[in-house]
């Protein structure tokens, strides 16, 4: 087998992986990410065992076991120690802290109007994106995977209706080639293929509107889009130490530490009603200022005083339906699959996203985890998969 890995940004400067915070978490609210983390956080613990290359310096993606602390106000508390029992129940090993037990673990917090904590103690924190995306190609050429520099912006497919009524809902095709769009190039160049697999993140969406597909096939069309997020960095000598985990406040504000030296990350999803234009990955200063900051200071006091250091954005592959993956095959394009629209969890699930898409390609199902509800089949039906755990 012959595989191509078309990228069209090779630096990866505006690739969601290294622009995210590299955060790995086990608290999710279905059965399906919590699989899929737990999955990926042994995948990173053994990652040498799986994309280690023969005389090549040992991998280290430099995990910071620091956790994960999602506070809950009354309202929300019954719903946050549900999660917690299905969490634990498929092995995540979190605990419930009341708002007495949260103010002696972390002195630092104000529990003003918590009424509940959940506190992951294994398999949580962060590490580095961007040596997690080398490792990854690094192994892939190892093996003889080709890459190049391009855009794929058409197809040239192949219906497969010859024996099926004309009208009928069953009418398929095949993509036969992909046309790549070479740098400083005036024509396509033609690939032929019998696999496609779209993992074009924020563009999933947008690609299979690409030149070639028939409208009809591609419906309904996939709700994913690109949405712009903020990660702000700042420096408060004053602020929580080495213990601190990636809190996610009541009001949905971040942060985690950044190293040791008083230096943090974090920021906050917009609501529905202002979402920025995504249209460029310019950040909106104002937006620390009005809406981050303030909820940060009154969670930890000590950020009253932080010094914001610098910004920079990067895009959520946003599935707008139900904010979860769109995973496995494509319904009617037969040798097309779908791996995109993790709204902010991609990174994580990468390694077991990876590995399902590997099993359906190799061996036409799925072995290490059952990810069919993740598949195409509920956005037909139009079951959402709710997922409380966006970040």
């Amino acid at each position: 087998m012959k595989v191509l890995v078309v990228e069209r940004d090779p630096t990866y400067s505006r690739a969601s992986t290294v622009l995210s915070i590299g955060g790995i978490r086990q608290q999710f609210s279905l059965p399906e990410n919590i699989q899929m983390s737990r999955f990926s956080a042994s995948f990173l613990r053994n990652i040498n065992e799986h994309l280690g290359v023969p005389n090549e310096p040992p991998i280290d993606v430099q995990f910071q076991p620091s956790g994960y602390l999602f506070l809950a106000p009354l309202e929300r508390a019954a719903g946050l120690e549900a999660t917690v029992r299905l969490q634990r129940e498929e092995g995540a090993q979190v605990a419930l802290l009341s708002p007495t037990q949260l103010k002696e673990k972390f002195p630092w917090i104000d529990t003003e109007d918590v009424a509940v904590a959940s506190y992951g103690l294994q398999d949580e924190g962060w590490f580095d994106p961007w040596t997690l995306l080398h490792a990854f190609r690094h192994k892939a050429m190892s093996l003889g995977v080709l890459s190049c520099a391009g855009e794929v912006r058409g197809f040239v497919t192949s219906a497969s209706d010859a024996m099926v009524p004309q009208g009928s809902a069953a009418v398929t095709a095949r993509i036969r080639y992909v046309h790549v769009h070479m740098p400083d190039s005036r024509e396509y160049q033609p690939v032929a293929c019998a696999i496609v697999i779209n993992a074009a993140g924020a563009w999933a969406g947008e690609l299979l509107g690409a030149a070639g597909l028939p409208g009809e096939l591609c419906q309904p069309p996939l709700p994913i889009q690109p949405r712009k997020r903020y990660v702000f960095s700042w420096h408060c000598p004053d602020g929580p130490g080495f213990s601190c985990p990636l809190l996610v406040d009541t009001t949905g504000a971040y942060f985690r530490r950044d190293g040791i030296a008083g230096n943090y990350l974090g920021g906050m999803s917009p609501t529905e009603e202002e979402e920025p234009d995504a249209g460029d990955l310019s950040v909106d200063h104002d937006f620390f200022q009005e809406q981050v900051w303030p909820r940060l200071a009154r969670r930890v006091p000590a950020f009253s005083s932080l010094r914001l250091r610098s910004a920079w954005a990067g895009y959520y592959d946003y599935n707008t339906f139900d904010q979860n993956g769109v995973l496995g095959p494509h319904p009617k394009l037969d040798n097309l699959f779908l791996a995109a629209g993790f709204s902010g969890h991609g990174l994580q699930h990468a390694p077991a996203a990876g590995r399902a898409i590997a099993e359906l390609v190799l061996r036409g199902r799925y072995e290490s985890l059952d990810l069919r509800r993740l598949g195409w089949q509920r956005l037909e039906e139009g079951k959402r998969l709710e997922e409380d755990g966006v970040v």
